[in-house]
């Protein structure tokens, strides 16, 4: 690229656009070569030179004429601007700083000194890998225009020749940089003539030697390598003619890098590479696809195991294509590649399921898709309907804007640790969020932060590209505050998640201190003070005497269960439990007053009695079943006696209901508990019934393999009672099913 402005290279600039948009590329070159002429970057390549470069490449790709003016004035200073018109005038192509081209060159900006800062990575303990890829993602997330992007690895591209063309050395972190960051980002976005060139630059400087090595084998086979393609071609093309199958025939270039990332990957020889020689069928339905692959295989003998039919049985990435590898008469081996157009256009221009493939590595194709990357296919769709967008300008009106990307709501957004790391965080994250990514006790320990040096309050929603610093305190915790959502302290459920996780913490111990001082006082009244506390709290039916402690804290342990453990009742008293908590039947029980409540709908004065095989109690769905003598029977609905009745005398069966006298009334209920079978264990439950205040009529215990099986009847008021109940009995120790029967 020339570091004048010539006729020729400004009308190349301008290939492919409108008149309007012509006009306008022309006057900020123009406008932008007084600025750059005498300005050189630190390499020592010139600043007109490097803009230029850029802008071709774009005009290669059919940028719009935003993108190459913003290509073009990116190397200028900003004191140069504060000159131009930042408004539009009556002439659009008069302003060389639109605010259109204003947001491209300063989102252009942020990259670059993203990636000075990036360069200063000093955090040897993260994954280099993790964070290759987490700056890629923070690249994309950092443009809000695709268009950034794509300006971004132009720039690079230029770089790279440049050092090329000059023989100037070039700095290996560069080189370095560039195939761990800005290939991989074309490969995603499917800027293949971007991609490869790059590859092949940067990897001509990482490792001269073994670039030079390919070139070399590959240039001693050029001219034979041309002359057996031009035949092939000539050859495949007339024989598809006479089988009436339209096709386009090609030789297939291979890149060195990518010939050197194969011998690497597979551990292959340069000979023993079969696609350095390398066709391409494109065809215009699948039908054609077979037939092409069978005349190849007709002319040339198959490698046997080097057939990929990717058409019937595609790549989890979805690519679709007929790979072969035939021998020519003299037995060298070619590749040949298959496809529709519309499948040659998906491998070619890219999705985001085709670079998942590609930088899988020695896993290739055997690497499945993953969800995190829709928002890559989003932005690949549009870049390109970016770069076909001038392709059809022509036929549109001249007033209707460019396509341009209309990003949704960011998810993540990723910001940098003072070393450089980057921080991947969901969008509206603060400071403290920040602080409980990197370490719990950074985030416990937080009291301030600063945002590119700025000492900021704690709410404050970080943004995509800026570099956190926590400021500490010694020691101390996390604030109650941080839990109120309305006060916009944290965004992340996994920093609320510890922020709780410190508060319970400290309720447990202060349960602890509190409950331990319960017991040992219960122990100094009984004079037990020198009993071992840890075997105490075993005896009782916990796993350790910190259980205890904070049971008896809560109150859900009685004490009075210590003084039983130094005086065990007796066997004949194990042997009768109901005298431990049986009682008779309260006074308002329905089983005493004969008033259960029910309705009997459409008869009145009919004697009713609740059933004692399943014991119904409001406001359980009932039903009734009229008896000899007895009146009527209630059942609960789902009752299995009741079953069993209705379907031998249906004719009996009658419909009920719960009336509105029964405030006051209690209702007899079976429960049934399951427990580890210990000592004190009926007592431990007896409590339970006297602190609930529910009156037991009725006990009935068998044990059996170390088991307890214990039925009570309980006396409740309503299911709310009998709820609590349950709860309640399921926290005894040792119980594992409570339930009602």
């Amino acid at each position: 690229m020339p570091t004048q402005l010539t006729g020729a290279a400004l009308e190349s600039l301008v290939a492919g656009l409108i008149p309007d948009d012509q006009e306008q590329v022309r006057q900020t070159a123009r406008w932008a070569c007084v600025q750059l002429a005498t300005l050189r970057n630190a390499a020592g390549e010139s600043h007109l030179e490097h803009a230029l470069g850029s802008a071709q490449i774009l005009s290669d790709m059919q940028a719009d004429a935003a993108t190459r003016c913003a290509a073009l004035l990116v190397g200028v200073p900003d004191e140069f601007f504060a000159k131009v018109p930042r408004e539009p005038s009556a002439q659009p192509s008069a302003s060389p700083l639109s605010p259109e081209i204003a947001r491209l060159v300063q989102g252009t900006r942020a990259l670059l000194r993203l990636g000075s800062i990036a360069k200063g990575a000093s955090d040897a303990a993260v994954d280099p890998t993790a964070q290759k890829e987490m700056l890629r993602k923070m690249l994309l997330a950092m443009a809000a225009d695709l268009r950034i992007v794509l300006i971004r690895l132009a720039s690079r591209l230029q770089t790279l020749r440049w050092h090329a063309a000059s023989k100037v050395a070039c700095d290996p972190l560069l080189a370095t940089e560039t195939l761990d960051l800005y290939t991989p980002l074309a490969n995603r976005l499917g800027i293949w003539q971007i991609k490869w060139e790059m590859e092949d630059l940067a990897f001509r400087f990482t490792d001269p030697v073994r670039y030079k090595e390919i070139a070399h084998l590959l240039e001693e086979k050029r001219v034979e390598r041309e002359a057996f393609i031009a035949r092939t071609i000539e050859e495949l093309t007339s024989s598809l003619r006479l089988l009436g199958v339209s096709a386009e025939v090609s030789g297939r270039p291979k890149h060195i890098y990518s010939i050197y990332n194969k011998m690497r990957l597979k551990h292959l020889d340069f000979s023993k590479l079969f696609d350095v020689r390398a066709l391409r069928i494109i065809v215009q339905n699948e039908r054609d696809c077979y037939t092409a692959l069978g005349l190849v295989h007709e002319r040339w003998v198959p490698v046997s195991d080097e057939f990929d039919d990717y058409i019937s049985r595609p790549k989890p990435n979805g690519y679709r294509s007929l790979h072969t590898v035939v021998a020519d008469q003299s037995g060298r081996p070619f590749e040949v590649q298959i496809r529709t157009q519309a499948m040659h256009e998906f491998a070619e221009f890219g999705m985001a399921a085709h670079w998942r493939y590609k930088e899988a590595g020695a896993k290739g194709g055997q690497v499945p898709a993953t969800a995190g990357a829709l928002e890559y296919d989003k932005q690949l769709a549009w870049m390109r309907q970016l770069l076909a967008w001038n392709t059809e300008a022509t036929n549109r009106p001249t007033d209707v804007a460019p396509a341009r990307i209309q990003r949704q709501d960011e998810e993540r957004i990723y910001v940098l640790s003072p070393q450089a790391r980057v921080i991947e965080l969901p969008a509206g994250a603060t400071p403290v969020d920040f602080a409980y990514h990197l370490h719990t006790d950074l985030g416990h320990r937080c009291r301030g932060a600063r945002i590119d040096g700025q000492m900021v309050p704690l709410q404050t929603q970080l943004q995509t590209g800026q570099t956190v610093e926590i400021v500490t305190t010694k020691s101390g915790g996390p604030s109650r505050d941080w839990l109120n959502l309305q006060l916009g302290f944290l965004a992340s459920p996994r920093a609320r998640a510890k922020v709780r996780a410190w508060f319970n913490a400290i309720e447990l111990q202060q349960r602890t201190v509190q409950g331990q001082a319960l017991v040992e006082k219960e122990l100094q009244r009984l004079g037990k003070t020198a009993v071992n506390l840890e075997q105490l709290a075993q005896q009782l039916g916990f796993a350790h005497a910190e259980d205890l402690y904070v049971a008896a804290a809560k109150e859900e342990f009685s004490l009075r269960q210590i003084d039983a453990v130094f005086q065990p009742a007796s066997p004949e008293q194990e042997l009768r439990p109901e005298s431990l908590v049986s009682h008779s039947a309260r006074a308002d029980s329905a089983t005493q007053t004969g008033k259960s409540g029910v309705l009997v709908v459409g008869v009145g004065s009919l004697m009713t009695q609740l059933a004692r095989c399943c014991r119904p109690a409001p406001p359980d769905p009932i039903t009734g079943f009229v008896t000899r003598g007895r009146g009527v029977s209630i059942h609960r609905a789902d009752c299995a006696s009741f079953a069993t009745l209705a379907a031998r005398q249906p004719e009996r069966v009658i419909e009920v209901t719960w009336g509105g006298n029964i405030a006051g009334t209690v209702y007899p209920v079976d429960l049934s508990v399951q427990a580890q079978d210990r000592s004190g264990l009926l007592r431990d439950l007896s409590e339970v019934f006297a602190r609930l205040r529910l009156n037991v009529v009725a006990v009935h215990t068998q044990s059996k393999a170390s088991m307890a099986y214990m039925g009570f009847t309980v006396e409740v008021h309503d299911r709310a009672e009998l709820q609590r109940a349950l709860s309640a009995l399921k926290e005894v120790g040792g119980v594992l099913t409570v339930h009602r029967r």
